[in-house]
């Protein structure tokens, strides 16, 4: 399939080697593209929970009211992956707020997988743990075609991972759709950019990726079939996010 120019410029913004074993927690920057963000965490938005939301069966299942909070009333869709907290392995729910009824169940629940040692709220670079929060999920991308997503989607070879796993399984395949989920980079960019607003020490490169049969090095895995469907269910003009972490952390 022909590449188009979007690709090739996001290409050269990859430094060959760039996405270690998982693509997660990448440490490379690019000081060109100027001054970053300031953070790439939801911000509240200071105001009380609406009625919707904070109405008994409203608020979205799992999310205790801190959580919820970071969730801004221009969020229509919320994907939900918890699990244990010490476990690399999770479940996944999508979530839509259809007014008035609330938030509402809209596929899943899915097996998912997260990093080999777990969760964390300070994530580091290296440190083998997926990020706890809730943060914005709107950039595509993959090694493959646009499996029908109206998220912006940036086809490149650069999303090719070859090797294996921690657990000998291949890597081949991983990236062959991805999201970009904005813990410490910029929104509205490729999930190849690697600037990085909030430091390299505090890693990057966190995506939702196609699972190749075991735990992550920081990003959220989907079996193939469920990475596809997602795709198609994200829409950029319902705001998504996710909101990730152990079952514990989530219910604050």
């Amino acid at each position: 399939m022909r590449r188009t120019a979007r690709s090739r410029y996001w290409r050269t913004l990859a430094s060959a080697g760039c996405l270690l074993l998982f693509g997660c927690a990448s440490t490379h920057t690019d000081p060109a593209h100027g001054p970053p963000a300031a953070s790439s965490r939801v911000p509240s938005d200071g105001r009380p929970l609406h009625h919707a939301d904070a109405g008994a069966g409203l608020r979205i299942p799992g999310l205790g009211p801190a959580t919820q909070a970071q969730i801004g009333p221009e969020t229509q869709q919320a994907f939900v992956v918890t699990g244990k907290a010490g476990s690399d392995t999770a479940t996944a729910v999508l979530y839509t707020r259809k007014h008035p009824a609330g938030w509402q169940r809209t596929a899943g629940p899915w097996r998912a997988r997260n990093a080999v040692l777990g969760w964390t709220g300070a994530h580091r670079s290296g440190d083998l743990r997926t990020p706890i929060g809730v943060f914005r999920i709107g950039d595509a991308g993959g090694l493959l075609p646009n499996p029908g997503t109206r998220l912006p989607y940036d086809q490149d070879e650069e999303f090719d991972e070859p090797g294996v796993g921690y657990y000998g399984e291949s890597l081949a395949g991983s990236f062959d759709h991805v999201v970009a989920i904005d813990y410490n980079r910029r929104s509205g960019v490729s999930p190849l950019d690697k600037v990085r607003p909030l430091g390299l020490e505090k890693g990057g490169g966190v995506w939702i990726h196609v699972d190749h049969g075991g735990p992550t090095k920081g990003c959220i895995a989907l079996p193939r079939p469920q990475m596809s469907q997602l795709l198609r269910h994200l829409d950029p003009q319902q705001r998504p996010v996710i909101a990730m972490g152990p079952a514990a952390e989530l219910r604050r």
